[in-house]
């Protein structure tokens, strides 16, 4: 993984942070709700995963957002 590209990994999961947060969702809930594994949400949320475009579909979904406030910046 380049650096830009890890920039763009810690932004998404900082935002996914923010966004389940802001929806008092535990990582276990998102888990649940995505189908995931907690231990694999936790690593997209720290970057140390790189997450499918259907995990981050399905996460955002979860979340009741679009897709695309995964890659704001903040």
């Amino acid at each position: 993984m380049t650096d830009s590209h890890r920039k763009v990994f810690i932004n998404i999961g900082l935002n996914i942070l923010y966004y389940r947060k802001l929806n008092n969702i535990t990582q276990q809930k998102l888990a649940e709700m995505t189908s995931y594994s907690k231990n694999h949400i936790q690593k997209i949320e720290t970057a140390n995963a790189s997450p499918s475009v259907e995990a981050l579909l399905d996460i955002a979904d979860a979340l009741g957002i679009p897709p695309e406030k995964l890659f704001e910046s903040r």
